[in-house]
């Protein structure tokens, strides 16, 4: 057995306790490879003032959610310290455009860099740059202006509860909600976790309901009506242009994916058993350990998922249905850079696709990490 056969098997053999376990596919092309964007592998925080300081200079402190914003730069929300960071691609510096770094709710403010966010796990642009902050702590949804940059509530009154279907969403109440995503109409739909719900803002009314979920935490059939159907701890969701959701159940170990539309969910991913398994194989068979992120790839029509406790990131292929690990090697750890399938992540939250390149937000390793080479 030679020395990289050996380091093969032992992987395997980690990973799935068998030595039999099918292998992990490579990513096909030679020149993939990570590289840190963000952060140091140290939590911290330096103020970087109005020019900002080098990202990969600079500290950050556990990354959640992750997307591609204003002026195509990227930002993300740290969930320990509430605030909200901007990478700007073209001079590689790193700014915060919200939060103070306290743990604290208001129904309104006029300085996003003055007021409290707690827990922030996920962040979303709508089309007029107005910025969407889902707080799991504050079980809300709070919406910072383009123009003014006035803070206010979306969803979610600030207490925790489950109520409100049916009226004014900044009402309602929301329960340890994780993850936001637009659908093609604009209306904002809300991973409420905690009261095993996914839920749904309208765009021109602003009023709540029940999408899907009724509240009990029982496992999910494999195909259903979107109406009265449990889901088992939907953690995060993303959408494609045509009218689809994608949505991660955590407790679940799997992903379905939802026609909004047609009223009709649908699973496509994970047995719904713990582990880590499948890859090279259809999706439909393989196992997670604890999904908690997800982003829908336009241009390779593919997922990628944040497989959190397995501490990789998969893509599952639409077009084929098979799925594979795209970084990290089943191993929790820090690095290193360059061969993603040799690069540890440690509990890896958030992920979104632009121009060829995966960013994912590597989050107890203090890391924004980027692969390049998707086509």
């Amino acid at each position: 057995m030679t020395h990289s056969t050996r380091r093969s098997f032992l992987r395997a053999v980690a990973v799935t306790g068998s030595a039999f376990a099918i292998p992990r596919i490579s990513l096909g092309q030679q020149n993939w490879r990570v590289r840190t964007v963000a952060g140091t592998g140290v939590a911290g925080y330096e103020f970087e003032g109005r020019e900002g300081l080098i990202a990969t200079e600079t500290p950050v402190n556990n990354p959640y959610g992750i997307v591609i914003g204003p002026g195509n730069d990227l930002y993300f929300c740290e969930v320990d310290t509430g605030r909200t960071r901007r990478l700007n691609f073209g001079t590689n510096r790193l700014t915060t455009i919200a939060g103070n770094g306290e743990k604290g709710f208001v129904s309104e403010s006029r300085r996003p860099l003055e007021t409290s966010f707690n827990a922030p796990h996920e962040i979303r642009w709508d089309e007029q740059g107005n910025l969407y902050i889902v707080e799991r702590d504050s079980h809300s949804v709070r919406r910072i202006a383009a123009q003014s940059g006035l803070v206010t509530i979306l969803a979610g009154n600030g207490e925790p509860g489950d109520s409100g279907d049916g009226g004014t969403a900044v009402l309602s109440q929301l329960n340890r909600p994780h993850s936001i995503a637009f659908d093609s109409n604009g209306n904002l739909l809300i991973c409420d976790i905690g009261n095993h719900r996914l839920r749904i803002v309208d765009r021109g009314t602003g009023v709540i309901r029940t999408l899907s979920g009724t509240g009990e935490r029982v496992q999910t059939p494999d195909t259903a009506p979107l109406e009265g159907t449990p889901l088992l701890g939907p953690r995060s969701i993303d959408t494609d242009p045509n009218g689809n959701a994608y949505l991660v159940l955590r407790e679940g170990n799997a992903i379905y994916q939802i026609d909004i539309q047609g009223n009709r969910l649908q699973r496509i991913a994970g047995t719904g058993e713990q582990g880590y398994s499948g890859d090279g194989g259809a999706a439909i068979n393989c196992t997670f350990n604890g999904p908690k992120g997800i982003a829908y790839s336009r241009q390779d029509h593919s997922l990628y998922i944040v497989d959190t406790e397995n501490h990789v990131i998969r893509r599952l292929a639409l077009a084929t249905g098979i799925i594979d690990t795209v970084l990290g090697n089943g191993e929790r750890g820090n690095g290193p850079d360059g061969d993603p399938l040799n690069c540890m992540t440690d509990r890896p939250h958030g992920v979104c696709v632009h121009e060829g390149v995966v960013y994912v937000t590597d989050s107890e390793s203090h890391r924004v990490r980027a692969i390049s080479g998707l086509m």
